[in-house]
């Protein structure tokens, strides 16, 4: 990390994203609890990341941004989640946002992209993310009027909703033939057409703000579509998406679980004292290191710069292993520390609501041993998510 922290710099200045990052941390802990009990948004510590900078991080600098590349990101991800898990997870969504398409300026070469980047940069713009509520299947209706189409849809998990200016999203066109293929555009939040619906009342990650987000009868022009593919079948840019996204996403759940075993280490070493309290340190040591080993293969996965079937395979694969060991972590964390990781005051038990959101992301684990599976044996994939 450190030499990637050491390598890039700021637009603003020669302070590194590591700097940025650590300047906004004592800030955004002290607010974390409140935020925790009473479900609210996150929104000061957005106003917080966008005065630092952090906003346009994954821009390229040729673009007005930052530069950070994805294992830099993760490491700004999983910093912010071992102090806020909510303001990590909901701010991931527009980092991942931000460098799929940093990822196709830098590597493929799409052109297409460079506005949307620099308005990132310039105006530090916050992109939404419909990616729970729309994975390969898509959702909503897309029906095709002169000129464009006419988008009607609830998404829903929209992680961000009240901060965003752009959500991505796209929505199902039905041919007269009966085949099915979805759009992809960008919706502007200001659109009197959409508005928020506040659902998001949880078990955990209870600041994200991930409230549904309704259109109706939205006119998308035929120019603002991004890319068109079959509905329910990967495409070569979900292949990108699924491969650089899930990495950085992760990278939240890693950050808790780090926290999560800090916390319940520094309640205990006075008097860990028994052998059973040794052998569950040790446990959680192990179960934390297998996290952290999986999420660096995540991160050489996308390193390749290959995203292809294969890439989803391993990425989904170690989206399982690390939801498993983070969550594995946490559970044991709450039992080292006893009946004290129960009182809100320590930190422990929301760190332990947090962790369950691992669970829920794509691809969960019935479609993930299935995708796996079908690919080890060479059979196709193409339908699996």
């Amino acid at each position: 990390m450190h030499g990637l922290a050491e390598s890039t710099e700021n637009v603003a200045g020669s302070r590194t994203i590591a700097d940025l990052t650590n300047s906004v941390l004592p800030t955004i802990a002290q607010r974390a609890a409140s935020i925790d009990e009473s479900d609210t948004f996150v929104a000061e510590n957005y106003a917080l990341l966008k005065e630092a900078g952090l906003v346009r991080a994954g821009v390229p600098i040729e673009l007005g941004g930052a530069g950070a590349e994805v294992p830099e990101l993760a490491e700004m991800l999983k910093s912010l989640a071992r102090v806020c898990g909510s303001t990590a997870l909901a701010f991931s969504m527009h980092t991942h946002q931000v460098a799929i398409p940093a990822w196709r300026w830098r590597y493929q070469k799409v052109s297409a992209v460079e506005p949307l980047l620099r308005r990132v940069a310039s105006e530090q713009i916050i992109l939404l993310s419909s990616g729970g509520s729309d994975w390969i299947g898509g959702s909503g209706k897309a029906v095709k009027v002169d000129g464009g189409y006419r988008i009607t849809a609830r998404k829903r998990f929209t992680s961000g909703a009240a901060a965003g200016n752009i959500l991505m999203t796209g929505a199902v066109h039905e041919g007269q033939d009966g085949t099915r293929s979805v759009i992809h555009f960008g919706v502007p939040m200001a659109s009197p057409e959409v508005s928020i619906e506040d659902t998001w009342r949880t078990l955990g990650m209870r600041g994200t703000g991930s409230n549904d987000i309704l259109i109706e009868n939205l006119f998308v022009p035929d120019a603002g579509v991004a890319f068109s593919r079959n509905a329910g079948q990967w495409h070569p840019v979900f292949q990108v998406i699924a491969t650089i996204a899930f990495p950085l996403i992760y990278a939240v759940y890693l950050g808790v679980a780090e926290s999560a075993r800090d916390i319940a280490v520094n309640m205990t070493r006075s008097k860990a004292n028994s052998q059973h309290l040794i052998g569950l340190i040790g446990r959680m040591e192990t179960s934390l290191r297998a996290a952290q080993i999986v999420h660096r293969w995540m991160l050489e996965v996308v390193a390749r710069n290959e995203p292809s079937a294969e890439t989803v395979n391993e990425v989904m694969m170690g989206r399982s292993l690390m939801a498993q060991h983070a969550i594995e972590v946490t559970e044991l964390a709450m039992e080292v520390a006893g009946g004290a990781g129960f009182y809100r005051e320590n930190g422990l038990e929301r760190r332990f609501r947090d962790i369950q959101g691992a669970r829920y992301h794509p691809m969960q684990p019935g479609a993930q041993a299935q995708y796996a599976g079908l690919f080890a044996l060479g059979l196709p994939t193409e339908h699996i998510f």
